[in-house]
């Protein structure tokens, strides 16, 4: 009887193993089924390849989510940008999260494959501004959210605005290329 339940009890594991990844992936497909850009939004980003042109449009994207967390000024929809998805603030929080996601991402991936890029340290900078920004409006936040998914979207967001503050204190200073009145 002890031999057979021995035989068995590896199984058991890789089933139990296996159902705690099925788990975890369905988990993280539920989380993945929500969009957190517009088609149009999409279409932009894809055809931004600059880097900076790039941040910029994570930057208004992210403004856009921002908005519809905190209920500041309504976004109006219009063809270029899209109507925002449907959501509650939970789902808008999370959007939030992912954009800055990218948008770091996006800096990384200039960082790894061309360290001298001129375009790094103005991405940073225009990340870190908004960053400002951003953490002046997420923070009150924290006083009302308690818990569950929103808040750790919550803490995910100003995570991700707290390593881009970080992240621009390394970048060196903008060096003038022509200085009015030099000859150059």
């Amino acid at each position: 009887m002890k031999e057979r339940i021995t035989r068995r009890a590896p199984h058991a594991v890789a089933l139990c193993l296996l159902l705690s990844l099925a788990q975890t992936n369905a988990t993280a497909a539920q989380l993945r089924k929500r969009d957190p850009l517009t088609p149009q939004e999409v279409e932009m980003v894809r055809d931004a390849q600059q880097l900076d042109a790039r941040t910029n449009l994570f930057v208004k994207i992210a403004e856009r989510r921002l908005a519809a967390i905190t209920g500041g000024e309504q976004l109006q929809s219009n063809a270029k940008w899209g109507e925002l998805p449907k959501g509650a603030r939970a789902d808008y929080l999370a959007d939030l999260a992912v954009i800055l996601d990218e948008a770091i991402e996006n800096v990384d991936d200039t960082a790894s494959r061309n360290p001298d890029s001129p375009q790094l340290g103005k991405s940073v900078r225009k990340l870190a501004e908004a960053a400002t920004r951003f953490l002046a409006q997420l923070m009150p936040l924290r006083e009302s959210i308690e818990g569950g998914p929103e808040r750790e979207s919550l803490e995910r967001s100003i995570d991700n605005l707290n390593q881009i503050l970080e992240a621009v204190k390394k970048v060196p200073e903008e060096k003038d290329e022509k200085k009015p009145g030099k000859k150059g």
